[in-house]
């Protein structure tokens, strides 16, 4: 099937041909939104594998750190181009590129022979995540009809977090089979390098995805193809007759020179307002600790008393929980709009962050380890499946949603470039200070800490944050909307 052919209107009633619309619209969404699959199955995969690498290869501490790390400071790297590269060769090829490095660096990472090999090939699957996480969500809200954008944006979340749940799952089965990760599987190799292997799958799927989906109206219409924007909008709008859309788009566009990150550039701290918007949604996203939970969830629950075993029901738990709640915003996210779910969501981290930090407060020692009597024991662990309750049902997509919308056109690209390179720059800081604040200082600080980052993000949504919730992205200005556009069908005569 390819989607990329004009739609017979003639053959259809107008409610009808809204339907079609539509389903090819959720249809396009969801294949773009396998690149956040990528991006979640190769941020978590390096879980199950991290104990057999490090005795395999017999790295040192900071070897077995930056194997893990380096994959996200290639994606920073990734994000800072991607918006660059995809202004001038277009988000459908840009995407075929993430599809590329996601499948090298599986193969890469696989077959690796030492430590440098698999941080080389871990720094390449970086790249592939950083332009997919700018890529998917720009291209969805490009596509999506303003009514639904909020959904079909969320689409993005929902893919990172089954990502994340496949790769623990994927992770939990080899080391079963094979009797522990570090053991042979098949063909000789380790179930550790197996579970890279298993990564080139759905880098296959989304490259041949990619080629079924039509490219982004707004690009074309960036690159004078007016003809080739109009048949795509009538596709995913179901418009009868889409000039004067494209003529919206075009003018939005409207400028004499090349884009570039000079555009960003604001009298005020060197940027502009909307750009340090983004900029700071982003780092509040990660400074809260969401990244703390997946990332060391199992050592965390082991520290405080829980076995093993119990570690890593606790940690699949709270993945199934991230991927329900996901589920839960997508169904809202357009009806209550993106601030109110943020503010929803702060004030609600706010509360389990503090309680799980008072909870830590009460760790002992016992025999040299720490660990917490009860009750606060399942007080803490209610908190933590909470917070990400909260986390997931509002932080989790919906800063993904604006960062795709709340940019216009012309800057949206380089700004939601910037805006995901400083997200990754601070989930590399999150990820790396953790083992320092809770090992060195204490784990109450650590969650105190992400208290305060998120009791800060509820000020600064209050203030700073404007609702875009049923805004065409053509009236994006970067300033507070003086309408809100009605959630009329598109293609409505």
């Amino acid at each position: 099937m390819d989607l990329r052919d004009p739609i017979d209107d003639s053959a259809e009633s107008a409610s009808a041909r809204i339907r079609h619309a539509t389903s090819k619209a959720i249809f396009i969404s969801m294949a773009a939104a396998v690149g956040g699959f990528l991006f979640g199955f190769d941020t978590a995969v390096i879980n199950g594998a991290v104990n057999a690498i490090q005795g395999g290869f017999h790295l040192s501490s900071f070897l077995t750190g930056l194997a893990v790390a380096c994959a996200l400071l290639g994606s920073a790297a990734g994000a800072w181009f991607a918006g660059r590269i995809a202004d001038r060769a277009g988000r459908i090829r840009v995407m075929l590129i993430a599809a590329a490095m996601f499948g090298l660096s599986a193969l890469g990472a696989g077959f690796a022979f030492n430590e440098w090999a698999l941080i080389f090939w871990r720094v390449v699957g970086g790249l592939g995540i950083g332009i997919a996480s700018v890529t998917a969500p720009a291209y969805i809200a490009e596509i999506a009809p303003a009514r639904l954008r909020g959904r079909l944006g969320s689409l993005q979340q929902l893919a990172i977090v089954l990502g994340i749940f496949v790769a623990l799952l994927s992770d939990a089965f080899l080391a079963t089979v094979a009797g522990g990760a570090a053991n042979k599987l098949w063909l000789g190799l380790e179930a550790w390098r197996w579970m890279f292997l298993v990564g080139f799958i759905p880098a296959a799927i989304y490259g041949v995805l990619a080629l079924m989906i039509p490219e982004s109206p707004r690009y074309l219409v960036a690159k004078g193809e007016l003809k080739r924007a109009g048949q795509v909008l009538t596709q995913v709008l179901g418009l009868v007759r889409p000039e004067a859309k494209v003529e919206d788009i075009r003018r939005s566009l409207s400028r004499d020179d090349k884009p570039s990150f000079a555009d960003l550039k604001g009298s005020r701290y060197g940027l502009l307002p909307i750009v340090w918007a983004g900029i700071l949604l982003s780092v509040f996203q990660q400074f809260v600790g969401i990244n703390v939970i997946f990332y060391y969830s199992t050592s965390l629950w082991r520290s405080v008393g829980f076995t093993e075993s119990g570690s890593l029901t606790i940690t699949v738990i709270t993945s199934v929980t991230n991927v329900l709640v996901t589920l839960v915003a997508i169904a809202l996210i357009d009806r209550v709009g993106r601030k109110p779910l943020l503010l929803v969501g702060s004030a609600g981290m706010t509360v389990s962050l503090g309680v799980m930090a008072l909870c830590f407060t009460q760790s002992h020692l016992a025999g040299g380890a720490p660990s917490l009597a009860q009750p606060w024991g399942t007080i803490a662990l209610i908190a933590a499946n909470l917070y990400v309750v909260f986390f997931g049902a509002s932080w989790g997509p919906a800063v993904w949603v604006l960062l795709g919308e709340m940019f216009p056109n012309r800057i949206r690209a380089a700004a939601l470039a910037v805006a995901a390179a400083a997200q990754w720059i601070a989930n590399f800081a999150v990820t790396t200070t953790f083992p320092v604040l809770s090992q060195d200082i204490a784990l109450w600080f650590a969650y105190g800490l992400y208290t305060f980052f998120a009791a800060l993000s509820f000020v600064f949504v209050l203030r700073r944050i404007h609702e875009t919730k049923g805004i065409e992205l053509e009236e994006m200005t970067g300033e507070a909307p003086v309408r809100a556009t009605p959630a009329v069908p598109a293609g409505r005569p």
